[in-house]
C-alpha cells in the first residue's frame, strides 16, 4: 500500500493548515510521528509533495495532485459511511444530484416522483448548483449526477444530451415587444426585466452575456422562480427571459406574450454528467435512465 486514510487525512490537514504542526494537532498524532508518516509518503510515491518553508508548508505540484484525489477518495468514504448507516434505517441507496435552475424547478419534480415511487428504499439529495459548480461536483465526486443545460466544459465527464430547451421573453400582453417575432436579447435591453435571484444558474448565464456584449441590463426586481417572474411579467412591472418549458405552462394560467429569441445561445441542450456510468449503482443507472426520457419541449409560436 502506498497510504492509508490516515495519510490521507493528515496530507488533507496539512494542505489546509499549511502547518505540519497544525496539522498533527487535529490528527492527535505527535509531530515526529506525523513528519515521518509524509517522509514515508514521499519516499513511497519517489517524489515531493511538500516544500517545508520557514512560514509553513506549500504543496509541489505533486503534492496537488495527492491533495485532488485525496478529496476524492475521503468524500467517498465519508458517502460509504453515511449509505451503510442507512441501511440501519431501512434506506438502500442514496444519490446526490447537482441541476441547474430549470431542471431542479421545471421537470426534476417529476422524474423523482415516479423513480422514488418505483425505489422507495433509495433516497436523493437534489441541489441547485450553477453550470460550473455543476461540473466540479461531479468530477470531485461531491455528486453522483449532474443535470445541466447550455454548453459546458466537462473534462473527463461522461456527457449525455437527453433534450432540448429554449429561452424566449415572456411580456405582457399589448407589450410593444409581444408578437414582434424572433428578436435578439440585445433588443429587449431597452425596456425593465424581471430577474431571478443572485444564485440562479440562468441569471448568472444572462449577466455573462450582458457583460460580454457591454451592455447593461435594467433588473427592476428579482424573484426566487419562474412562476413570480410571470406574475410581475402580467402585472405589467417588466420582461422576463425563461425557459420556453416554464413559460409554457404558466403561460395557460397567465395573460403572457411569449417571443422567441433570435440569439444562437437561446437553444439550450439538457445534459446528465456522470464519471462513469458503468461505475454507478444500478438504481443511479435506473435514475440517469429516467431523467433521459424527459422531452425536448417545442418551438414557440412566433
Amino acid at each position: 500500500m502506498l497510504f492509508d486514510l490516515t495519510d490521507l487525512r493528515l496530507f488533507i490537514h496539512i494542505a489546509e493548515q499549511k502547518s505540519l504542526t497544525r496539522a498533527a494537532e487535529r490528527m492527535h498524532l505527535s509531530l515526529p510521528a506525523a513528519s515521518n508518516r509524509i517522509k514515508e509518503l514521499e519516499s513511497r510515491f519517489g517524489m515531493r509533495l511538500l516544500y517545508r518553508e520557514n512560514k509553513g508548508v506549500q504543496l509541489s505540484p505533486a503534492g496537488e495532485t495527492l491533495l485532488r484525489h485525496a478529496q476524492q477518495i475521503m468524500q467517498q468514504v465519508e458517502r460509504l459511511k453515511g449509505e451503510m448507516q442507512e441501511y440501519n434505517n431501512g434506506i438502500k441507496g442514496h444519490i446526490r444530484i447537482f441541476a441547474n435552475t430549470t431542471a431542479v424547478t421545471e421537470f426534476m419534480p417529476a422524474v423523482l416522483g415516479r423513480f422514488l415511487s418505483l425505489h422507495p428504499q433509495v433516497n436523493v439529495a437534489l441541489e441547485e448548483r450553477l453550470n460550473h459548480e455543476i461540473v466540479r461536483g461531479v468530477q470531485e465526486g461531491t455528486a453522483d449526477i449532474g443535470v445541466a443545460a447550455g454548453t459546458t466544459q466537462a473534462q473527463g465527464l461522461h456527457v449525455i444530451n437527453f433534450s432540448t430547451d429554449r429561452l424566449v421573453l415572456a411580456t405582457p400582453v399589448g407589450h410593444p415587444l409581444a408578437g414582434a417575432g424572433p428578436i435578439s436579447f440585445s433588443q429587449t435591453l431597452d425596456y425593465p426585466h424581471i430577474g431571478l435571484y443572485e444564485g440562479s444558474t440562468l441569471q448568472h448565464f444572462l449577466n455573462r452575456i450582458v457583460a460580454e456584449t457591454g451592455q447593461q441590463l435594467q433588473l427592476r426586481i428579482q424573484v426566487r422562480g419562474f412562476e413570480a417572474m410571470c406574475r410581475m411579467v402580467e402585472a405589467g412591472v417588466g420582461i422576463g427571459v425563461l425557459p420556453y418549458s416554464a413559460a409554457l405552462r404558466l403561460a395557460g394560467t397567465m395573460k403572457l406574450a411569449l417571443v422567441e429569441l433570435s440569439d444562437p445561445w437561446a437553444v439550450r441542450e439538457r445534459s446528465v454528467l456522470v464519471q462513469d456510468i458503468d461505475a454507478l449503482p444500478q438504481y443511479a443507472r435506473e435514475l440517469v435512465e429516467e431523467i433521459c426520457r424527459t422531452p425536448t419541449v417545442g418551438e414557440p409560436d412566433a
